[in-house]
């Protein structure tokens, strides 16, 4: 079993270690003696990524072997709301990254973080749940893809969560589109269960990606200064980024608003067919309700009820009932609620 550079005391709680030629081509480094320090000039740059529960990390953050001290404490702190920090040319930033479990299974919802701090040779990124992001990256440039610069692997890195969002928010439309043809076909009963965990996904997948958003809407921000001492590679990474990130975010905001559109479609069409059946209701109980107290007067046990000694004063009781329904009905009819009713 090949050696970890996290089983060794020099630089403990390293998962693994990349250097980065001139090219863009990427060698694992396989003892922490080969590892440069964080602002060592040359071509290229070396990857980090840390395990940020092993306890002996934080010795080396107020080492500064991460790089700036108080940027690599505030940027792998246990705060995990999504933010950048900035000082001189590095930057530190907390992102929304996928969660991996134990059975290599990937979460949908971007519900991890992912801790970086980027300096002009250096990326160190680390996580205290395992997450996808960093291992699919890592994967990618092994088997050949080529990264240039720090910046263009915090790139990389955050590419994968908005593609996975882009995979979300394309299956949730074609759902949606779906229980759409079903609303409009009238013929077929809406059933707004299928809308529920679909409006709720998008709802919490925007939430993330609303904070991955502001965070390099900041970054923007940051870059836009006149004493900003960014390097250019950074800046170029934030535009790109920002803009797929605006894509996205209208076209989650969409998904969330034909749900909610859908589910007030379901619900008026809900609320109009129990107002349907409620005013069928209402016609029936007003018809029958004559003929009850008819029936009721016949059925009192007192002396001298009309009809009482006349041979067919059971039929000629009937008759009664079912005038007073006619009447009834006339009424309804004269007063216009049966054609008002159909036309609506």
């Amino acid at each position: 079993m090949p050696r970890l550079l996290t089983d060794e005391a020099v630089l403990p709680g390293v998962l693994f270690a990349l250097r980065f030629d001139g090219e863009g081509r990427a060698v694992p480094i396989a003892s922490a003696a080969d590892l440069p320090a964080p602002d060592a000039a040359g071509a290229g740059f070396v990857w980090l990524h840390v395990d940020l529960i092993d306890a002996r990390v934080a010795g080396l953050i107020e080492a500064g072997r991460f790089g700036p001290p108080r940027l690599s404490a505030a940027t792998f702190g246990r705060d995990e709301h999504q933010r950048v920090v900035v000082e001189g040319t590095c930057l530190g930033v907390v992102i929304a990254d996928r969660e991996r479990a134990f059975d290599g299974a990937i979460g949908e919802e971007p519900t991890g973080r992912l801790h970086c701090v980027l300096g002009p040779n250096v990326l160190v990124s680390g996580r205290r749940h395992a997450t996808a992001g960093a291992e699919a990256a890592r994967d990618a440039v092994l088997a050949g893809a080529r990264v240039t610069s720090p910046a263009r692997l915090l790139e990389r890195l955050v590419e994968g969560v908005v593609a996975s969002l882009d995979a979300c928010a394309k299956r949730f439309s074609n759902e949606l589109d779906i229980i759409e043809d079903r609303v409009l076909d009238e013929t077929r009963a809406a059933d707004p269960k299928p809308l529920a965990p679909i409006r709720r996904q998008a709802v919490r997948q925007h939430r993330q990606l609303s904070g991955l958003a502001a965070v390099f809407h900041r970054l923007e921000a940051e870059t836009d200064e006149d004493d900003d001492a960014l390097p250019e590679a950074v800046v170029t990474m934030a535009a790109r980024v920002v803009q797929r990130l605006d894509s996205l975010h209208r076209d989650m905001h969409v998904l969330s608003e034909r749900t909610r559109l859908l589910q007030d479609e379901i619900a008026g069409r809900t609320a109009a067919e129990t107002n349907r059946q409620l005013f069928t209701l209402s016609v029936l109980t007003a018809l029958f309700l004559p003929p009850t107290l008819v029936t009721g007067v016949f059925g009192m046990n007192t002396k001298g009820l009309f009809l009482g000694e006349f041979e067919n004063g059971s039929f000629l009781a009937l008759g009664i009932c079912g005038l007073a329904a006619l009447a009834v009905y006339g009424v309804i009819r004269r007063l216009g609620l049966v054609k008002r009713r159909a036309r609506s």
